[in-house]
């Protein structure tokens, strides 16, 4: 059996479920606080979100497949850190889907559909 991880990202946290037939784990990533007008956002400079994805990047459990969710580019902001910085979790992305805000429940029923799909399809 296949071990999952279903990560919920945006700018601000990130709620990762490590889960199997019988259990889930959850772990939660909150982002650095940012003031609203933070200087680099005055100065038309991105903020730096490295540390926030390193540390969401550190709690991945290498032996997962990971399906990376969430509603913002911040998904994306994470797969390009992974590539740059833990090449050892890229092959174990099995996807990345766009998801509004929803429930724990809701997140890991998600994922627990998804991950039976791509099961049936290997």
């Amino acid at each position: 059996m296949a071990l999952h991880t279903v990560i919920w990202i945006d700018h601000s946290q990130a709620r990762i479920f490590d889960f199997d037939d019988e259990s889930v784990h959850e772990v939660d990533v909150e982002a650095p606080h940012r003031h609203v007008r933070s200087r680099a956002a005055v100065s038309g400079r991105k903020e730096d979100s490295s540390g926030f994805f390193h540390d969401v990047a550190e709690k991945l459990n290498a032996d997962h497949e990971l399906l990376i969710t969430g509603p913002s580019d911040a998904k994306l902001g994470l797969i390009k850190h992974i590539h740059a910085h833990h090449a050892a979790l890229v092959p174990n992305i099995v996807g990345v889907e766009t998801v509004d805000h929803p429930s724990d429940g809701q997140i890991v029923a998600y994922a627990k559909k998804y991950f039976r799909a791509a099961d049936r399809l290997r």
